[in-house]
């Protein structure tokens, strides 16, 4: 069960509420510019419409970045403007064919959290549709939830930790211990099978899914298939952290420090700059600080529900990492859309390095908020 925990951070840092007063105004300056488009990457300072890629896996962060900003300010125009994406995401939503196990990011986003805020029926119902979607991906021999379509139906990928929070959020809100069963179950697998003893993990394992025996470790994001790529990482300290909060399992909390320590010591190496894989050959350097603002949202939870003994640790290391990225990755210029610069999709692609995303704008707000004891958590 989810448990309340106290919070760590008495505090907010001086430059932490500098910064989310500027993410605020350049929200609220953006918003009406971006008007129905779902953002992704900016072109040129303006964000393009993802929209019409009606299934792309990130197109429900702007929803969740909105109803982050709803929830602590109130302010209509973030509710109305959220409820517009979610309109646009029932195309896909009740399109089905192309939908994978990211219907958890899309509509935890655009669904539940507007069910938690303001109870408005429609959330919820999206945000069950979803949670039997995600169910239906389920292998019960392998015991495990596919992750993507194309005939690759033993794969499962690390980012899916995070994806299983709608099924832990479908038991709550109907009673039925199914969906919850369902996410430890795989949230058990990708323990068994993701991490590995040095604390690093794997971004993909593929499965025989008749025997659930692992068949293979293919390519992903990151340099290589053993290499470690640092948003995988991120989701596996976050994603861990989370199960622990919905079940108490201390498995979880394990295994998010495991991971959480192995992306500290790497960090801290390098002056807290996250590079895209820290496996990869030192040069050339990619950063991804999309990863270093998911891992500091994972290491602030583990500030949170870690025993006191470990809380500094984990708390200190997520603002150091928070900070880093304020103070050398941040364009508060409301003219140009997007906060969070410096992010990178995948080591391979250049097309999608070193630019601005809008999950890491969402995760950045997020562990802003945290900062400032924000009650309100998407996941």
């Amino acid at each position: 069960m989810r448990e309340e925990k106290k919070q760590y951070i008495d505090t907010t840092p001086g430059w932490a509420a500098t910064a989310w007063e500027k993410s605020l105004t350049k929200y609220q300056q953006m918003v009406p510019r971006i008007g129905s488009k779902i953002p992704y990457i900016p072109e040129n300072g303006r964000y393009t419409d993802k929209g019409e890629d009606t299934y792309w896996w990130t197109n429900g962060f702007y929803a969740g970045l909105l109803w982050e900003l709803y929830a602590h300010t109130k302010d209509p125009q973030f509710k109305a403007a959220a409820r517009v994406q979610a309109d646009r995401l029932d195309e896909p939503l009740h399109g089905f064919v192309g939908l994978h196990h990211d219907v958890g990011f899309m509509w935890l986003h655009a669904g539940v959290a507007d069910y938690r805020l303001t109870e408005n029926e429609a959330g919820k119902v999206r945000g069950l549709i979803a949670a039997n979607i995600l169910a239906g991906r389920y292998n019960p021999t392998g015991r495990y939830l596919v992750s993507w379509n194309e005939n690759r139906p033993g794969w499962v990928i690390i980012d899916s930790l995070m994806n299983i929070n709608i099924l832990y959020w479908a038991s709550q809100v109907t009673g039925d211990p199914r969906f919850t069963q369902m996410a430890v179950a795989h949230a058990g697998t990708v323990l068994a099978n993701h991490l590995r003893p040095d604390g690093s993990v794997y971004h993909i394992v593929a499965f025989d899914p008749d025997t659930g025996a692992v068949a293979d470790h293919p390519q992903g994001q990151g340099y290589a298939p053993e290499s470690s790529w640092t948003r995988g990482q991120a989701w596996a300290i976050y994603g861990f952290a989370l199960s622990y909060l919905h079940t108490g399992d201390p498995r979880y909390l394990a295994a998010s420090k495991r991971v959480a320590n192995y992306f500290l010591a790497n960090t801290a190496a390098v002056g807290d700059e996250v590079v895209v894989d820290f496996r990869a050959p030192a040069t050339p350097v990619y950063t991804d600080t999309s990863a270093a603002v998911i891992a500091a949202n994972g290491l602030l939870l583990l500030g949170q529900v870690s025993d006191a003994g470990d809380q500094a640790l984990y708390r200190d290391g997520g603002v150091r990492l928070l900070k880093h990225v304020t103070d050398n990755h941040t364009d508060f210029d409301p003219a140009a859309d997007g906060i969070v610069q410096g992010a990178t999709a995948m080591y391979h692609s250049a097309e999608e390095r070193d630019v601005n995303m809008i999950y890491a704008d969402f995760f950045y707000i997020e562990a802003l908020l945290k900062l400032q004891n924000d009650p309100f958590l998407i996941w």
